[in-house]
């Protein structure tokens, strides 16, 4: 039996529909059942081999910006950033960038403008790779559903064939009558 034949059986016993009918990653996971192959695939590796420079920095950036040590450092900075401009403020009358820190307000609103998309790209970027785990894990299954009802039919036949079998046995014994024997009156 070719694979075609094994793929075509495959998805008529099992899908019920044509080969024809099957969708291409139903058709891929069926070829794959047939010649025995695996189906399962690394999705970080099969994810992050398709990403281009900009989107591995943005989801670089997205990690440091998300994370507890960049919020402390951050503020960390601010309170620096404040205690110098009061100290100069009281020394010298003046600071670099005096009460109410405008300069300061223009560089958060700056780092918030830009760190908000690239965290949303990243964001997307992730969901984008859970759909793919999802269809991963689908052909997985798919695969392990057929499989299961593969190792049925093979059981199936095995009990049909020992079944067959005990009944000849038991028509042997019994003398080729085709019944049990009769006893008389």
């Amino acid at each position: 039996m070719t694979d075609g034949d094994a793929i075509r059986l495959l998805a008529q016993r099992l899908l019920d529909m044509g080969v024809k009918d099957i969708p291409a990653r139903e058709r891929r996971v069926l070829e794959r059942a047939a010649k025995r192959l695996a189906v399962s695939r690394n999705v970080n590796r099969e994810f992050d081999q398709r990403l281009t420079f900009g989107e591995r920095l943005a989801d670089r950036v997205a990690a440091i910006g998300g994370s507890w040590r960049f919020i402390i450092a951050f503020g960390a900075v601010i309170v620096v950033w404040v205690i110098v401009n009061s100290a100069l403020l009281a020394r010298l009358g003046t600071g670099f960038d005096p009460y109410p820190f405008v300069f300061l307000n223009l560089l958060l609103s700056l780092l918030a403008a830009v760190q908000a998309p690239v965290i949303m790209m990243s964001q997307n970027r992730q969901a984008a790779k859970d759909r793919l785990a999802a269809a991963l894990d689908y052909e997985v299954n798919l695969k392990a559903e057929i499989e299961i009802a593969a190792l049925h039919e093979k059981l199936d036949r095995m009990r049909m064939a020992e079944t067959a079998e005990r009944l000849e046995r038991i028509e042997r014994s019994l003398g080729g009558t085709g019944g049990p024997a009769r006893r008389g009156p």
